[in-house]
C-alpha cells in the first residue's frame, strides 16, 4: 500500500511539473533554435521534421499539411498515335543527333542554334485518309530552322532515314527568337559600363531595374545583316508590376548575336519614373499594405464557380492529343509559335453517325500590335507577337482552380532550345465542359393560350484554354495573349454558332 501511494504521488509530481513548464514556456516565449523546425500534434509529417521556423510560421501550414508535389510528366516514353501529333522528346533528340552530325554543322555542333523543329506536317489528303487503328502512321519528318555561323539554314529532316533536305530559305528576316536569347538579352545592358552611368544617373538602384526586349524591326541600311534589337528598362523597386515603372526615354540597342550594346539613347532624364503606390497587381500585397482592399478598388474575393456541366464533365482525351465530347472529335496540340493548334475539328451526325467536317487546322497566325507613336523611344514598337516571340515559348503553365476547374484535362507542350534539346511546358492548355449560366434555347406561348409554360434547355460550354503573357500586364492595353476556344453543344442534328 506505501508502494502505492508513492508512486502515485511521484507520478502527479512529473505531471504537475510538466504542467507548469508548459505554462512557463508558453507565458516567457522560451527561446528556441532558429533552425529548430516547428511541429504539430495534429501533423503526421511532423515526426520527420518540418522546413518551417518560428519566425516562418506560413511555412508549417504549406510545408507540412500538404502532399509532397508530384514529379512532372517527362515524356521519354511518349510515341505518336496520330498524323498531327507534336515531336515527341526522343524525335526531337533524334532530329538534334542527325543536325548535329550533317556538314557544315558537324565541323562545329556548338555554333548551332536551333531557333525552331516542329513536326512537318503530312499533306491534307494524307491525314484526311489515315483511320485509327486501322492505317500505320505517315512517315515522321521535321522541319528545324537553324543558324551556323551567322547563316541562317531551313531544312526538312527525315526521321527514320536520316537525311536531311535544304529548303527554300527567305529572301530577308530573321528566325524567332529563342528562349535563351531573349533571358540573355534581358541582362545585356548590365555589362556595359555607361549603361550603369546612366541608370545611376536617374537615381535609381542597378538591383531594382528589369530591362525587356523590344522587338526586333529593320530600320534602315545601317542595320542590314545585322541582328539588333532595342531593349528597354524598367525600376521593379517597390512593386511587382515594373512596367507601371517605365525609366522613359531610355533605350539600348544591342547586337544579338555578340550581347555587344551598340548605343544607349537617353533622352528621357527629365521625365520622373512613376511612383510605385498602387501599381501592385498582388491581391496579398494590397492586404498587406492597405490591411483593407476594398480602398484600393478591389472586391472580397470570392471562390469562383467551379462546377462541370449538369451532365458530369464528359471530356474525353485520347491517345494524348484527340479530344472527344458532345459529339465533337479534334486534334489539339502545343505549338511553340501559334500556342494551340485545333485540327480536324469534326461533329457526328446523331441520326446518322456519320461525321462532318468542321474545321481542318485553326490557330492565332499573328499577333500585330503597332503602337504608332513617332517618338524616338517608341516608334520601333511594332509587335509580331508569334512570329518574334512565339506564343507557345512565352505560354505559362495553367493553374487549376485559377484558370481552369478542378475537373479539367491538360496538355503540356514539348518545345526545342537553342542547343536542340528539349523541354516540357507543363500544363499549357487545359479542356474543360462548364454550365455558362445562359440559356441554349428557349421556347413558351402567349399567356392567352393557356400554354405559357416555357421549355428550354441549360447552355453549355467545352472550352480549350491557352494563355500566354507576351511581355505585358493587364494594366497595359496589349494584355495577355488568352486564347479560349468555345465549341457549342450539339442538339437534335443541329449545332449552334462557334463562339
Amino acid at each position: 500500500m506505501d508502494h502505492s501511494t508513492s508512486l502515485l504521488r511521484l507520478i502527479f509530481l512529473a505531471l504537475g511539473a510538466a504542467l507548469v513548464l508548459l505554462v512557463l514556456r508558453s507565458a516567457f516565449h522560451l527561446p528556441r533554435g532558429i533552425d529548430t523546425p516547428t511541429t504539430s500534434l495534429f501533423d503526421a509529417a511532423a515526426a520527420a521534421g518540418s522546413s518551417c521556423t518560428r519566425f516562418a510560421p506560413w511555412g508549417c501550414r504549406k510545408g507540412d499539411r500538404t502532399k509532397p508535389k508530384p514529379k512532372p510528366p517527362s515524356h521519354e516514353t511518349d510515341v505518336p498515335r496520330h498524323p498531327l501529333d507534336p515531336l515527341t522528346v526522343s524525335e526531337i533528340n533524334r532530329a538534334r543527333e542527325i543536325l548535329r552530325a550533317h556538314p557544315p554543322f558537324a565541323s562545329s555542333p556548338s555554333s548551332l542554334f536551333v531557333h525552331s523543329l516542329a513536326l512537318d506536317e503530312p499533306e491534307k489528303a494524307v491525314v484526311l485518309g489515315w483511320r485509327r487503328g486501322v492505317d500505320p502512321l505517315p512517315p515522321r519528318r521535321a522541319v528545324a530552322v537553324v543558324r551556323f555561323r551567322g547563316e541562317a539554314f531551313v531544312l526538312a529532316v527525315d526521321l527514320a532515314g536520316g537525311a536531311v533536305t535544304p529548303l527554300p530559305v527567305p529572301a530577308s528576316g530573321y528566325p524567332t527568337m529563342t528562349m535563351d536569347e531573349q533571358v540573355s538579352l534581358c541582362f545585356a545592358p548590365f555589362a556595359d559600363p555607361a549603361f550603369n552611368a546612366t541608370i545611376r544617373r536617374r537615381g535609381v538602384r542597378l538591383s531594382d531595374v528589369a530591362c525587356l526586349p523590344i522587338s526586333l524591326g529593320w530600320y534602315g541600311p545601317t542595320e542590314e545583316n545585322r541582328r539588333l534589337i532595342k531593349v528597354q528598362c524598367f525600376s521593379a523597386e517597390g512593386t511587382a508590376n515594373f512596367y507601371m515603372r517605365p525609366i522613359e526615354g531610355l533605350t539600348v540597342l544591342v547586337d544579338m548575336d555578340t550581347a555587344e550594346v551598340i548605343h544607349i539613347s537617353d533622352r528621357g532624364a527629365g521625365i520622373p519614373i512613376p511612383a510605385a503606390a498602387n501599381t501592385d497587381y498582388r491581391y496579398a500585397r494590397h492586404m498587406q499594405e492597405e490591411g483593407d482592399p476594398a480602398s484600393n478598388g478591389f472586391q472580397k474575393v470570392r471562390a469562383p464557380s467551379m462546377e462541370p456541366a449538369p451532365s458530369g464533365p464528359g471530356v474525353e482525351l485520347v491517345d494524348g492529343h484527340t479530344v472527344r465530347w458532345g459529339g465533337w472529335e479534334l486534334h489539339l496540340k502545343a505549338d511553340a509559335r501559334a500556342g494551340m493548334v485545333v485540327s480536324r475539328a469534326r461533329v457526328q451526325d446523331p441520326r446518322t453517325g456519320a461525321h462532318r467536317e468542321v474545321l481542318y487546322k485553326g490557330m492565332a497566325s499573328e499577333l500585330f500590335v503597332p503602337y504608332m507613336d513617332p517618338s524616338e523611344a517608341w516608334y520601333f514598337k511594332t509587335y509580331m507577337d508569334a512570329g518574334e516571340y512565339g506564343f507557345g515559348l512565352q505560354a505559362m503553365p495553367l493553374v487549376p482552380l485559377n484558370d481552369c476547374p478542378r475537373h479539367a484535362r491538360y496538355l503540356d507542350g514539348v518545345f526545342v532550345a537553342a542547343d536542340g534539346r528539349p523541354y516540357v511546358r507543363e500544363n499549357m492548355i487545359c479542356v474543360f465542359e462548364r454550365y455558362a449560366g445562359d440559356v441554349a434555347w428557349r421556347h413558351s406561348e402567349s399567356p392567352i393560350t393557356g400554354l405559357a409554360r416555357p421549355r428550354g434547355s441549360a447552355a453549355e460550354e467545352r472550352c480549350l484554354h491557352q494563355q500566354s503573357d507576351m511581355g505585358d500586364t493587364l494594366q497595359q492595353d496589349r494584355g495577355m495573349g488568352r486564347r479560349v476556344v468555345r465549341i457549342p453543344e450539339q442538339r437534335g442534328g443541329h449545332t449552334g454558332q462557334l463562339g
